[in-house]
């Protein structure tokens, strides 16, 4: 993970100016406690998908059938942690109506005309507030309902299982990140022998 090092952020920390139901494409990365490798293992290059590793891929596909305004791109579950592309794609929620929108659109497959800039939002949202009620539609909230899922299903089937409390989430300002970020997850597996977290490190 040194290609983005120093790019994650925790969910916790939310960046200031930004209301995180706003469209925009975020590259999403979500460990397992301790970084236990609970979804499968790597073999030759690909990954092997455990039975909760199975749990996370479908559950992550679903995500789309259950959020209005949501499109997933690059996806993969590694041994203890997924990374996934979540674009929302929707108007800009009412209060926010009206203000001048130029953020860099990444291709037709992706428009993100909508999406306000860095720097040019309207009123902070309270930070407080958003840290113990997730909006609605907001990134917080999708991913809480996927981890939710995922423990559900795991706990009802009987399998040992155990997310990270935090999730790391990154705004991806253009086209050449989206590229660079998208290659990153698809050949996650075959850089699996290089990469930080298969030491059990943490993000950094």
């Amino acid at each position: 993970m040194n290609k983005f090092k120093g790019i994650y952020r925790s969910d916790t920390t939310r960046l200031k100016n930004w209301d995180y139901r706003w469209d925009a494409a975020y590259f999403i990365t979500i460990c397992t406690k301790d970084h236990e490798p609970y979804f499968g293992e790597i073999e030759n290059g690909e990954m092997l998908l455990s039975n909760v590793g199975v749990l996370a891929d479908v559950f992550w596909h679903e995500i789309k059938n259950h959020t209005q305004n949501v499109e997933l791109d690059a996806f993969v579950v590694m041994p203890n942690h997924v990374h996934g592309i979540l674009i929302i794609n929707s108007q800009c929620v009412p209060q926010c109506r009206g203000v001048a929108c130029n953020a860099p659109t990444l291709g037709n497959a992706h428009p993100l005309g909508n999406a306000h800039p860095l720097g040019n939002a309207p009123t902070p949202i309270n930070e407080f507030m958003s840290s113990i009620s997730p909006k609605s539609g907001s990134v917080s909230a999708i991913i809480r309902s996927y981890k939710s899922a995922v423990t559900k299903h795991a706990n009802r089937l009987g399998y040992a299982f155990a997310w990270q409390s935090r999730f790391y989430d990154h705004i991806i300002r253009d086209n050449i990140a989206y590229k660079n970020i998208q290659n990153y997850i698809i050949n996650n597996p075959a850089n699996w022998p290089k990469d930080k977290m298969n030491d059990k490190k943490q993000p950094e």
